[in-house]
Formats: structure tokens, C-alpha cells, sequence
């Protein structure tokens, strides 16, 4: 259960950065304090078009050895060039509430997955789990769209907004895509 009017509730941000012709991409994780100060960075990296993005997810959390991050926030399930994450996974896992949010309504994946890949069977299975988002209305009048694992739709709506300053992208997910951006370019100059 997330503890919303705690004054030292924690979020963990996570976004990616890649090249769709480089090898990996990178996953930077943000812990970001309710109070909006940083309070924690780690990176890892997947592989492009891969199924390692959940364990990415894993390896930062493993890195920044936090027992106080209340939720994670995770910007798509579907990222690194469909390297599909597992939501419900961290989230039984890890005993956190799981938000995944997107910003942009879709048809759905599975027509570029049979379009992209040889055998798309599995990587079609696990979009399917996935489930569907659901449109959340945010304080700065955008919409935003959600998979939510061990909170509610509310609940969701309440922690997004609350580490809202403006636009429609939470704090910590921001602040995780700049560092992962830093960190691609790093790559890219070594």
C-alpha cells in the first residue's frame, strides 16, 4: 500500500536511452524524495530488440540497495526497441507498487512485432500480459496512460501528480531519461 501523505515517500524513476542501431541501451534510475530532491542514481544497460529489460530494472534496484523506495515508476513497459518489461514481475518481486505510464494513445504493438521480428510469439505473449492502460487525467491538464501493479488507478493518479511540476512526465522519470541520455552520448564519445 503506498503511504501517499508520507513526507519521506521515495519513488524510483526509471527511463532508457538507445540508438536503434547500437547493441544496448541504457537504463538510468532516479530515486527522487516526495519533497522532489534526489536522492539516488544508478544505471544499468539492456540489449536493443532484447528480453533483458526487466532484469536492467532489477540490477539498478539491486545497485542503489534502498529499502526505502516506496514506488517505482516506470516510463513504458515496451522500451529499448521492444524489449519488454515485466511490470507485475518487479512488483512481486520487489513487494512495490509498479506504474508504468505512456503518454500517447496506440492501436497496440503486435502488428510491428510481426513486422520486426522472425519469430514474434513470445515477445507478442508478454505485450498481451501486459493488459491495457488506462487513461489517467493529470493536474496540469494532460493525459497520461497506466499499467498499475499493487496500487489503484487513484492511487496512481494521486503519486503521478504529486511528483508533477508541470508538462505531463513525473520528476523522477524526467530526471532518469536525462541521465540516460548522458550516458548514451558517454558511450558514444569512449
Amino acid at each position: 500500500m503506498l503511504h501517499l501523505s508520507k513526507s519521506g515517500l521515495r519513488v524510483l524513476g526509471v527511463a532508457e536511452s538507445f540508438l536503434r542501431a547500437g547493441q544496448s541501451s541504457v537504463l538510468a534510475g532516479v530515486v527522487m524524495r516526495g519533497d522532489m530532491r534526489v536522492d539516488g542514481v544508478a544505471i544499468s544497460r539492456i540489449t536493443v530488440g532484447g528480453d533483458d529489460a526487466t532484469s536492467g530494472v532489477m540490477q539498478i534496484w539491486q545497485e542503489l540497495r534502498r529499502q526505502d523506495i516506496n514506488a517505482i515508476m516506470l516510463n513504458g513497459s515496451v522500451i529499448a526497441w521492444f524489449n519488454i518489461l515485466d511490470p507485475g514481475l518487479l512488483h512481486s518481486t520487489l513487494c512495490l507498487p509498479v506504474i508504468s505510464l505512456t503518454y500517447d494513445e496506440s492501436d497496440g504493438l503486435e502488428r510491428y512485432l510481426l513486422q520486426y521480428f522472425q519469430r514474434p510469439e513470445d515477445k507478442i505473449s508478454r505485450y498481451q500480459a501486459l493488459g491495457e492502460r488506462k487513461a489517467v487525467q493529470l493536474k496540469t491538464g494532460y493525459k497520461a496512460f497506466v499499467r498499475c501493479h499493487g496500487t489503484s488507478l487513484d492511487e496512481a493518479r494521486i503519486l503521478l501528480n504529486r511528483f508533477l511540476k508541470d508538462g505531463r512526465v513525473p520528476e523522477p522519470i524526467r530526471l532518469a531519461r536525462l541521465v540516460a541520455r548522458a550516458a548514451l552520448r558517454q558511450d558514444k564519445y569512449h
